[in-house]
């Protein structure tokens, strides 16, 4: 085995082991869960006579963004998935269904076509490989399915004035250990950013056609600043986080 493969085999356990920390931030606030539940409700609409949707929570953490997303679509079937034990545990008081699977790895334990929709809160920006997760949940989600995406913005607007000045943006980092050179005092493991533009060519090029792009705040702005941050949010290019709704070619 080469240095290089060694290293990226020896990469996903540190990774996970970091992940598992209690003290990792691990979503960007209700606002944000929110705004995402409700463009799941619209996509979906009222479950009818041909029966709930099934909607996956891939990556569903504590369970809190699905709990939130089932209160605002009301008769849906919620499986929430993640392959921590811990945070299985935690989202079982809210989720009637939760299931240990991997989106990139070993895969989903779902058959091709599975699911009506998929939620994919603040997980990419985390992946070593964005395009093997997105081709497994293009895997899952039948002809037509929805896929509900957050995940912060590289050029949101503050991030913008940052790079003018020479700062490390929020949101990027460059160690697993301490923050270096940007705003804020919390790692949070992220690997990869995105900006609106960024985000609808992936979605592309990986076989979903963008069908809208929003923005939401990011609870951590400083508190002067909350007002201008919710403004942004009418501009998607320039908002905190990323909100996408895709459906599957």
């Amino acid at each position: 085995m080469s240095e290089s493969s060694s290293s990226t085999a020896t990469a996903a356990p540190r990774l996970r082991d970091f992940y598992e920390g209690p003290a990792v931030p691990v979503a960007s606030g209700p606002d944000r869960s929110r705004r995402q539940a409700r463009m799941l409700a619209r996509a979906l609409g009222p479950a009818g006579a041909a029966g709930p949707a099934t909607v996956l929570d891939i990556g569903c953490g504590d369970g809190t963004a699905a709990a939130i997303a089932a209160a605002a679509a009301p008769g849906h079937r919620f499986v929430g998935v993640d392959w921590s034990q811990g945070a299985l545990r935690r989202a079982a008081a809210g989720v009637p269904y939760a299931v240990r699977g991997e989106v990139t790895g070993e895969g989903l334990p779902f058959a091709s076509g599975a699911a009506d929709a998929v939620l994919f809160s603040e997980v990419i920006e985390h992946l070593v490989d964005p395009d093997g997760a997105l081709a497994e949940i293009h895997r899952v989600l039948r002809p037509g399915g929805h896929l509900l995406l957050s995940t912060p913005n590289l050029a949101a607007w503050y991030n913008r004035a940052l790079l003018l000045a020479g700062v490390q943006p929020v949101f990027s980092e460059v160690s697993l250990r301490q923050v270096h050179g940007r705003p804020g005092s919390a790692v949070v493991g992220h690997l990869r950013l995105f900006t609106a533009r960024a985000l609808r060519g992936l979605l592309t090029a990986r076989g979903f056609v963008t069908v809208e792009l929003a923005g939401a705040p990011y609870h951590d702005v400083p508190r002067p600043l909350r007002p201008l941050d919710r403004a942004a949010c009418g501009v998607p290019s320039l908002a905190s986080i990323l909100l996408a709704h895709a459906r599957r070619v």
